[in-house]
């Protein structure tokens, strides 16, 4: 089975993660921050991936460190769950509609880290939610999950749609990403033979 858990202690933040690859997207996402939750539930769901997430932060400062270091922490769980990577397609993409918002997501789990981000939110603010903070989590995802990461808006005027959409794009990339190829079971899916 390709679980993983991981746990991550500062002295800003206490975080511990699982996850199970080859769930069904059932998620029980706590961090102290509701529209992140929310945010953590929709890749869960829609990337196939079970995610169990606790989170204690210094959310008497802001939500920023919580945020960001359960991205380490979910990042490096991904790591861990994928080994050696053997028998994955690897690759992933989806363009997603949400309402007023498109979202375009590709990833490729190659071990390389790269963030490609192109979302401008029209608010400062979703509810009591930071949104320079979606940024902040793709960054931390694709640095500690050596995810060459692109997630562009097509257009969209609302903030709650436009980061709801990078999550569920990122999260159908993803779920591709992690599947098994039925063409190439054992092998790995690069060249080089390695990733």
């Amino acid at each position: 089975m390709r679980q993983s858990a991981i746990t991550r202690k500062t002295a800003e933040t206490q975080i511990s993660v699982e996850i199970n690859l080859d769930g069904t997207g059932v998620y029980d996402n706590q961090t102290g921050v509701g529209f992140f939750d929310h945010m953590l539930d929709q890749l869960s769901r829609h990337a196939l991936i079970d995610i169990t997430t606790r989170a204690k932060g210094d959310l008497h400062i802001d939500d920023h460190h919580t945020v960001e270091d359960t991205g380490i922490a979910l990042g490096q769980a991904l790591v861990r769950a994928l080994g050696d990577k053997k028998g994955i397609r690897r690759y992933g993409d989806c363009a997603l509609a949400m309402d007023d918002t498109q979202v375009r997501c590709a990833l490729d789990l190659s071990g390389r880290a790269f963030l490609v981000f192109n979302i401008d939110f029209p608010s400062e603010k979703i509810g009591s939610f930071d949104t320079q903070l979606v940024r902040e989590f793709f960054q931390a995802l694709s640095t500690h999950g050596g995810i060459t990461l692109h997630i562009d808006a097509v257009h969209g005027f609302n903030s709650h749609h436009l980061a709801e959409a990078a999550f569920k794009s990122v999260a159908r990339a993803l779920r591709t990403a992690v599947e098994a190829d039925p063409r190439m079971p054992q092998a790995i899916p690069s060249t080089k033979g390695a990733l």
